[in-house]
């Protein structure tokens, strides 16, 4: 493992940087990194690291959530509220209506698997997103109208609607039928991740303002250590409740960390984020190359053109939900353009569940897979490029962060 690890680290370091001197983003060369290093290609990385890929690549988005969730200021969030809880699924559901309408006659499947594949391809990925929002706001691009605020909360709470949507739907093809508590999960899991992510944030604020204002204040590493970890256990609270009740560990740990910045003094939040900035250096190298790795090239060859020109046809039919969204906010053409183009990739969740349905023996799950690795290949890079070139021209730059 520790081979796979250096490889991972060396070999994706040396991919981004090569992008960077290109003037590609630095994702698209720690994914073709971890393309070259997979199983399907070089098979240099050990199958033991390969086994604890999803935990692992889990674990750095929760790295990147903390950081988002210290970077966001909750006033900044009442301005966006309407259009970031639209963001959370219309442009999905518009995305899903396309494979609808067009995947049985392009693709030659049937009304309900095209909603699975439409379901899979839905969610924008929040490790592609998210990060570059987070920078936009430290920057201050576009922050004055809430935007990389508004794209970053809109991003995490699509992730939900899209899962518990597929779950609903793979079942139907496996000869259930949806129930109306698949569809309450979905507002359940967002409100009671929220909430728990809330209260706990609450007693960690407490802790360490109580310790600071006794003189014996928690060092700033030994701060990050327990929210880390306190991470980790709000996400294992998800499976833990599992068939129980819903509750998005990823929203939990987003509100958790919003908290902190809201309640701590600023030096100390600020110094969180700064340590947090610090892990994401190694967690991003681990996230986009073991993404890498879990593409299987050879199912984009299976894909055909005519599953190229459905991902591009859903992605019209997704950017007119976004604009749609974007009604009565006051932003720009220009700023409403950035939000299109900011919900283009797709990468985490359609590595994750891309093969599900192959895995359950579904008779699509071949398809459902070649356009999920498809997708990736072609939204990841170009909806980072994308937002890499043009938010500069885009946005505008707050007075205070010039």
């Amino acid at each position: 493992m520790l081979t796979s690890l250096a490889f991972i680290f060396l070999v994706g370091l040396m991919m981004a940087t090569l992008c960077r001197k290109i003037k590609l983003p630095r994702i698209v060369g720690m994914l073709i990194a971890g393309v070259l290093l997979g199983p399907y290609m070089l098979d240099l990385l050990d199958p033991s690291i390969l086994n604890v890929s999803a935990d692992l690549r889990r674990m750095a988005l929760i790295i990147i959530l903390i950081k988002a969730g210290l970077s966001l200021d909750i006033s900044d969030l009442k301005k966006v509220g309407r259009p970031a809880l639209l963001m959370s699924f219309l442009p999905a559901c518009f995305e899903i209506a396309a494979f609808v309408l067009f995947a049985p006659a392009l693709l030659g499947v049937t009304r309900l698997e095209a909603a699975i594949i439409g379901a899979v391809l839905g969610a924008v990925s929040p490790a592609v997103v998210v990060p570059k929002m987070v920078q936009l706001i430290e920057d201050g691009w576009g922050t004055d109208k809430g935007i990389p605020q508004l794209i970053l909360a809109g991003a995490s709470l699509d992730d939900v609607f899209v899962i518990v949507l597929f779950s609903a739907l793979v079942g139907m093809a496996q000869g259930g039928a949806a129930e109306l508590a698949d569809f309450i999960a979905i507002p359940v899991s967002i409100l009671l991740g929220i909430m728990l992510g809330m209260i706990v944030g609450f007693v960690l604020a407490e802790l360490f303002e109580r310790a600071h204002r006794s003189g014996k204040s928690i060092r700033g590493s030994n701060k990050m250590i327990i929210v880390l970890g306190t991470a980790f256990l709000l996400m294992a609270v998800e499976t833990w409740l599992e068939g129980i009740v819903s509750v998005s560990g990823l929203l939990a740990v987003m509100s958790m960390a919003c908290v902190i910045r809201m309640r701590c003094r600023p030096e100390a939040s600020g110094d969180l984020a700064e340590k947090s900035g610090k892990l994401w250096l190694a967690a991003e190298l681990i996230l986009f190359v073991l993404v890498g790795a879990a593409v299987d090239i050879r199912y984009t060859l299976e894909a055909g053109p005519m599953a190229v020109a459905m991902i591009f046809a859903a992605l019209v039919f997704r950017s007119v939900g976004v604009w749609l969204c974007m009604l009565g906010a006051k932003l720009s053409f220009r700023e409403k353009l950035f939000c299109v183009i900011a919900y283009i990739p797709k990468a985490t969740v359609q590595a994750a569940i891309g093969g599900v349905p192959l895995a359950l023996g579904l008779a699509c799950g071949n398809i459902v897979l070649s356009v999920a690795v498809l997708s990736i290949v072609i939204t990841a890079p170009l909806g980072a490029f994308g937002m890499d070139i043009t938010y500069k021209l885009l946005l505008n730059r707050s007075e205070r962060k010039e």
